[in-house]
């Protein structure tokens, strides 16, 4: 089958399709090289087909995780394996909100080590039973990958830790690196075996996977494409201290939508786009977005929610009405406060502790009435760290029972042995309060666990005796660092380190009136109970088809080596400036109009100065020469320091202050393009701008004669943005009766009279050269930024006007690829030197054979 996603700019040019083989091949399910792979090198990056059989009869989603939802064991006669759905997987559980007529299919790794003389039976029973495909790695590969840059990089890091030394998660580690790059390729292939690009959605899932949209997007360049990270994401001061920040974070951007739990996360997730590579954001009708390389990268912020219906049929089971009944018995007269945790360093449990020693410390009579139980479920990684969590959880609560503690009575029940999950269950419905103070957590569901279970049903409210027609009521005590807290807003909010204020909230919880235990029960019962594990997924995919709405109306190119691939995706009439192509218009016209943008042609990109290239000016000099080109050269600068510059340039056009003042050639005097009465509105901007200046580090204010300009170039980023923001607001709130007009740029905020910019500048060489009977029949307009388009405007406009020969070669070029009113674009600054060199050899050349009256030129500097 043959995608219609194209992966060369050849192909878009030509509208044509790759030619490939109708033969149909099995793809091999095993991962037959055990070694690493480079993060570079990809044999099958052109690919644009997937010979794997596919379904097109209805809507498919690939969801891919590092752990399939399925349950393996080897049979004790050895004749074989024996699978079944993991229940209480979330990738199993989402399959409910994604509706009957969505055909799943999962990628992931098994849990259990199988040998590789059996992989091709059990991936081939997989795919056939259970619509799974399982991804199998060498276990030193394994190892590396979750063990080593999951468990010891990213998950510490996106939890705050930093590596300060070798103790706290180690250096840095290449191989490690290397490791995880090569499993996600892996992850990539297992894709590819199943993958109908034209219409498959793939949803990829957590950290394990965050180069995954690299290696499908390089495949696929129109892969509808979604992710969602299940952990928290760190603020930038903390994520910048990564070695591979870059790689990973223009990694998610090959996604077309990037969930978060929220708001928290993604914003961090901005900020380090818009510190590390320069983007920025944009919200529109209550969709947050980012503009890359022409493609639209949504963000989506919504908490996952728990599978109501798996608990209630928990709920319903004997056995859990049993172990009801057992507890009520076991802990009769006492008030239980429960505590559900992994036991790992982030989960807080030691601090829970001691909050609960606290709270008998202060309040001594609750010794003998109040329990906490805590169940401290099995660590997902393994470490010191881990040991020395359990030794310290188990010295805390011998200490808190020989105090206080009494025959009969323990203060602290430690729960270390696996339970079955009706078990937990039932805590969970004898529970009085649910205490979760972890110091940092991606999302925590115990929370909604409990507020379900404690809702309960008939039958346990007769097991503790309860009246099934009085309101249920529920306490929950949660940290603010975790991912669930914002959406529970009758739980008592903590912050797990401050011991004292979690006892005073345990406290509080304990004494709250029915009343109002109620009220929040039924508050946090109404929310849990409409948004589940199904409203999230059904959500998801909702905003992942609307990102994914416009992949056909653009045109798309991948660019970029390695884990720097990106997709280009453009407007279908937005195309490359081919020199091929303008210099044979240039070639054949006599009447050539040249405005160039400062910025986007004499500057170098990596210099700081702002003195033009004298290689540039050279070459412009020569386009100058040639009698039939009129160069003006357009600039925010003011007019006696472009002067000074272009000394040399006799026969070069200049445009000052955005155009508000006018030389057609170097001997020439000044003009302004609009009459100005009076200035006396910088009497008060200026004020108003010096006080921004001085509450900004980095600010500056450039005075010019028609306008005043806030740069913030050099100022924090976010700070200044910000600050920018507030002093548009406040300038067009003091100049609102003024003749001016206040915009903001690019780091900038400018003040300038109505009716400035740089439009005039080509409305007047227009006019100019026809009044001078020079209609021109070849026009090149070359810009970078915001206030370039107001040339692309008027050049665009005139093409159906009598300012140009109905014949005339227009180029409106911007420099980089980006929406734009040009239809045109070059790369870089040294590209566009390149174009002006082979430009003006062909002027040279034409000279020699054949001399013409002159003309003349402008260029347009910001």
């Amino acid at each position: 089958m043959v995608s219609r996603s194209y992966s060369n700019l050849l192909d878009l040019a030509y509208g044509g399709t790759p030619t490939l083989s109708q033969e149909k091949k099995r793809f091999p399910r095993v991962a037959t090289v055990p070694g690493l792979l480079s993060e570079v090198e990809d044999d099958n990056c052109n690919s644009v087909s997937s010979d794997a059989p596919s379904s097109v009869s209805q809507e498919r989603m690939i969801i891919v995780g590092n752990q399939l939802p399925l349950r393996a064991h080897q049979n004790t006669d050895d004749e074989g394996w024996c699978f079944s759905w993991d229940e209480d997987s979330l990738l199993l559980q989402l399959k409910d909100g994604l509706g009957e007529d969505v055909e799943v299919i999962y990628v992931g790794c098994l849990k259990e080590e199988v040998p590789p003389n059996e992989q091709d039976d059990v991936a081939q029973t997989l795919l056939e039973t259970f619509k799974c495909v399982p991804a199998f790695l060498p276990p030193e590969l394994f190892t590396k990958f979750y063990h080593g840059f999951c468990k010891q990089h990213l998950w510490p890091l996106f939890h705050y830790m930093l590596p300060l030394s070798p103790d706290l998660g180690g250096r840095f580690d290449r191989s490690l690196w290397q490791a995880y790059v090569s499993v996600n390729k892996i992850f990539a292939d297992k894709v590819m075996e199943v993958i109908n690009p034209d219409d498959d959605y793939v949803w990829v899932h957590d950290y394990h996977l965050m180069v995954l949209p690299t290696f499908l997007r390089k495949r696929f360049n129109r892969v509808k494409l979604g992710f969602f990270l299940h952990s928290p994401f760190p603020s930038s001061e903390i994520y910048r201290t990564l070695p591979v920040r870059e790689e990973l974070l223009r990694a998610l951007l090959n996604s077309d939508l990037i969930g978060f739990h929220t708001f928290d996360y993604a914003r961090h997730f901005l900020t380090c786009c818009s510190r590390m590579l320069g983007l920025s954001y944009q919200s529109k009708r209550g969709y947050i977005g980012l503009e890359y390389y022409g493609r639209t990268v949504s963000i989506k912020i919504l908490p996952v929610g728990i599978h109501i219906g798996q608990l209630q049929s928990v709920l319903n089971l004997p056995e859990t009405e049993s172990k009801v009944a057992e507890l009520r018995n076991k802990f009769r007269g006492q008030t239980v406060m429960l505590g559900v945790d992994d036991m790992d360093i982030f989960k807080g449990i030691s601090l829970k502790l001691l909050a609960m020693e606290q709270l008998l410390m202060q309040h001594t009579e609750n010794a003998g009435q109040v329990v906490l139980v805590q169940i401290a479920n099995p660590a997902r990684g393994r470490g010191r760290d881990v040991e020395e969590v359990r030794s310290e959880a188990y010295a805390t609560v011998k200490r808190i029972n020989n105090a206080f503690g009494r025959p009969g009575y323990d203060p602290v029940v430690l729960i270390d042995t696996p339970l079955q999950f009706y078990e937990r269950i039932a805590y969970y419905v004898i529970a009085e309060c649910c205490l979760v103070t972890a110091v940092r957590d991606g999302m925590n569901l115990i929370p909604y666990e409990y507020i379900i279970c404690r809702q309960g049903n008939e039958k346990l409210d007769q097991t503790l005796g309860l009246n099934p027609l009085e309101p249920k009521r529920s306490m929950l005590v949660v940290s603010e660092f975790i991912g669930c807290s914002p959406s529970l807003s009758g739980a008592i909010r903590v912050n797990p380190w401050n011991i004292d204020a979690v006892a005073d909230a345990m406290d509080s919880a304990l004494i709250l009136s029915e009343a109002e235990k109620q009220l929040r029960h039924e508050k946090h019962y109404r929310y849990v109970s409409t948004h589940d594990v199904a409203y999230w997924a059904r959500s998801f995919l909702q905003d992942l088809e609307r990102a994914c709405g416009d992949h056909l109306r653009k045109r798309c190119w991948g660019i970029g080596f390695g884990l720097g691939f990106r997709v280009v995706a453009m407007d279908p009439n937005f195309r490359k400036l081919s020199v091929e192509h303008i210099v044979a218009a240039y070639k054949r016209t006599k009447n050539r109009a040249i405005l160039l943008d400062y910025d986007s042609t004499l500057l170098l990109t990596s210099s700081l100065s702002t003195i033009p290239n004298v290689e540039a000016v050279g070459i412009l000099n020569n386009l100058c020469r040639d009698p039939k080109n009129v160069v003006f050269l357009v600039s925010a600068k003011d007019r006696k320091t472009l002067t000074e510059w272009f000394s040399c340039c006799e026969k070069l056009g200049i445009a000052a202050e955005n155009g508000y003042f006018i030389r057609p050639k170097h001997d020439a005097d000044w003009e302004t393009c609009i009459s100005v009465p009076d200035f006396d509105w910088k009497q008060i901007a200026e004020p108003v701008m010096k006080l921004y200046t001085e509450t900004t580090d980095g600010s500056a204010i450039e005075t010019k004669e028609s306008s005043l300009v806030w740069n913030y170039r050099d100022a924090d980023p976010d700070f200044g943005f910000c600050q920018a923001k507030e002093l548009l607001d406040h300038l067009e709130s003091v100049l609102a009766n003024e003749p001016v007009l206040v915009k903001s740029g690019q780091h900038i905020v400018e003040v300038k009279p109505q009716g400035v910019n740089k439009g005039l500048v080509a409305e007047h060489l227009l006019v100019t050269m026809k009044q001078k009977g020079m209609l021109p029949d070849f026009v090149l307009c070359i810009g970078d930024d915001r206030s370039d388009e107001d040339m692309f405007e008027v050049i665009m406009r005139a093409t159906a006007g009598p300012y140009l020969s109905p014949v005339a070669d227009v180029f409106a070029c911007t420099v980089g690829q980006k929406c734009s009113k040009a239809k045109y674009y070059v790369e870089d600054r040294t590209e566009i030197l390149r174009m002006f060199q082979v430009l003006a050899n062909a002027s040279e050349h034409a000279s020699k054979i054949t001399p013409r009256p002159s003309n003349r030129a402008i260029i347009d500097r910001v």
